[in-house]
């Protein structure tokens, strides 16, 4: 089978496609025959290479990971064979840029009849993301919500998560006029250019009561500028740091009613295993219903594994960018 690898840090152009065996799954494991590989922005990062002050640090060989759909074709032990056949997604790491993917059993997530495999895609990671930072920040019906990143794949999803959560406002930022016109056909209510110097005062002339939710995946000084947007007893939801870096956070701001709290998908795994697991099942139902809806940006064969990764790195993408293998 093939799979894509890197020997070297680099530009997109260290990813190697491989000839290797297909994997055996251990104990806990299935085996993956993959239809679409859903590539996360994160490995851009892991790619290129540690850097003093930067949280992005991976040995080599490095491997990306990635969101994998397809059809379990083999279970390790431990794992019910009832399984085989069934078509899932599952949250890959290493080796998830492969013909077959190893995975854990215990996080598959099955796919409903009907759900293409963009939206797929999103059932293993993408999607519980969005929908547990909103509920991490306590999100109440009719108030403000500020979406960082709002045209990524994480970020187009709590735009449209947001609303069905009952958020009144939903304010969105991006850095094209491209992606603040996506925001706004995902149900944003205002969509601001982050790149623009007086973006935080924009934002405070869309709620001038201040916001009370902010969702940010882009770490180093946004929290800081985020937290001087909050409204009284405001929240902010950390859930990423694509700048490469965690800032310092002042209490000065904290002591004005003002809140910071962070975000793992597998550290809330491990501490609220059902809950989580309930999740993922409420998220499949919202896109089989088509009230959650994904966009797929591109679709490439996976021998383009460093395209898709220029297209992540530029930040191009609207929504999701998948590999066919």
């Amino acid at each position: 089978m093939r799979r894509v690898r890197y020997h070297e840090y680099g530009g997109p152009e260290v990813l190697k496609v491989e000839e290797v065996d297909i994997p055996t799954p251990g104990d806990g494991q299935v085996l993956v025959r993959a239809e679409a590989i859903g590539a996360n922005f994160v490995d851009t990062k892991f790619r290129r290479g540690p850097s003093a002050g930067t949280v992005f640090q991976r040995p080599l060989p490095g491997s990306p990971t990635g969101d994998v759909v397809g059809t379990v074709e083999a279970v390790g032990p431990g794992v019910d064979p009832a399984v085989v056949g069934r078509r899932v997604a599952a949250l890959v790491d290493p080796d998830a840029f492969a013909d077959f993917a190893v995975a854990d059993a215990a996080w598959l997530a099955e796919v409903p009849a009907g759900v293409d495999e963009g939206s797929a895609s999103m059932l293993s990671s993408a999607a519980p993301v969005a929908l547990r930072v909103l509920r991490a920040g306590q999100l109440a019906a009719g108030q403000t919500v500020l979406v960082h990143a709002a045209a990524g794949a994480i970020g187009h999803l709590a735009v449209q998560l947001a609303r069905l959560e009952g958020a009144g406002t939903v304010i969105a930022t991006a850095g094209s006029a491209e992606k603040l016109a996506f925001a706004r056909q995902l149900g944003a209510d205002v969509a601001i250019d982050y790149t623009q110097e007086d973006w935080a005062e924009q934002v405070r002339e869309a709620a001038p009561g201040g916001v009370d939710l902010v969702l940010d995946s882009i770490g180093g000084e946004m929290p800081v500028h985020s937290l001087e947007l909050l409204a009284p007893f405001g929240r902010v939801v950390v859930y990423g740091v694509a700048s490469g870096s965690l800032g310092a956070v002042p209490v000065r701001y904290l002591v004005q009613l003002r809140s910071v709290t962070g975000f793992s998908l597998l550290a809330w795994r491990e501490a609220a295993p059902k809950q989580a697991a309930d999740e993922v099942a409420e998220l499949a139902e919202l896109f089989a219903s088509g009230r959650l809806k994904t966009t797929v940006h591109t679709r490439l064969p996976l021998t383009e594994a460093a395209t898709a990764h220029r297209i992540l790195e530029a930040r191009e993408q609207l929504g999701r960018v998948l590999l066919i293998p």
